[in-house]
C-alpha cells in the first residue's frame, strides 16, 4: 500500500498543461510553502518518465541575461538536445519553434512565460529550436539538455524571421549576440525530417 501512495504522490508533484505544440508542454510543480519559504521537486526521474519524458539528461547550463536580451533561436542539426527549462530567478518568455518538416506544426512557436514566482518549467523535445527574451530586469535560465553541447552542429533560427511572426513582446530594444544577429529563416535552415 505505500508504495502505491507513494507513486500517487510522485505522479500528483508535476501537472502538464499542453502548449500550442504537440510535444512541448509546461510543468507545474506542486509547491510547498510556509512562513520559511518554499519546497518544489524541479526534476524526478520517475514522475518525468510518468509524464512521457524518458530521455536521459546529460548537460545542465545555467545563464544569466539582462531585461531584453533575446538569446536564440537555437537548435544543433547532429546531436540534437531535448531542453527542460526553468527559471529560478526573473522572468521570461521562452519559445520553441517546430523545425521538423513532417509535423503539422513545422515553422510554428509556442511561447510561455517561466518564472521565479510562477515555477513552471517547459518540455521542448527534439526537433524544436528554442530562444528566450528577458521580460525582468534580470533572469537566471536553468537547462537540463539530452545531448552535448556540439558547435559545430549549432544552428541558429533568426529571431526575427518575418515568416515566423514571433510576437517577442519587446518593451524597448533588444539585445542580441553578433551570432545570433547572424541566424538564417526558416527558408534558408536545416531542418528535421
Amino acid at each position: 500500500m505505500n508504495a502505491v501512495r507513494a507513486a500517487r504522490s510522485a505522479m500528483d508533484a508535476i501537472t502538464t498543461i499542453p502548449t500550442s505544440l504537440p510535444g512541448v508542454f509546461i510543468l507545474e510543480p506542486r509547491v510547498f510553502g510556509d512562513a520559511r519559504g518554499f519546497f518544489f521537486e524541479s526534476y524526478n526521474r520517475r514522475v518525468m518518465a510518468d509524464l512521457g519524458i524518458v530521455d536521459e539528461f546529460v548537460q545542465d547550463n545555467h545563464s544569466r541575461s539582462s531585461r531584453n536580451v533575446v538569446r536564440g533561436l537555437h537548435y544543433q542539426i547532429k546531436h540534437p538536445q531535448g531542453k527542460l527549462v526553468r527559471v529560478p530567478l526573473g522572468e521570461i518568455l521562452d519559445i520553441a519553434v517546430d523545425l521538423r518538416r513532417s509535423s503539422a506544426t513545422f515553422g510554428r512557436y509556442a511561447a510561455v512565460r517561466l518564472s521565479g514566482e510562477n515555477k513552471r518549467m517547459l518540455w521542448i523535445p527534439i526537433g524544436f529550436a528554442h530562444g528566450f527574451r528577458v521580460l525582468s530586469d534580470s533572469a537566471d535560465v536553468l537547462y537540463k539538455a539530452t545531448d552535448f553541447y556540439a558547435p559545430e552542429h549549432e544552428r541558429t533560427l533568426a529571431w526575427n524571421d518575418p515568416d515566423l511572426k514571433i510576437d517577442w513582446q519587446l518593451d524597448g530594444e533588444p539585445i542580441v549576440s553578433a551570432k545570433d544577429q547572424r541566424g538564417r529563416t526558416l527558408r534558408d535552415i536545416e531542418t528535421y525530417e
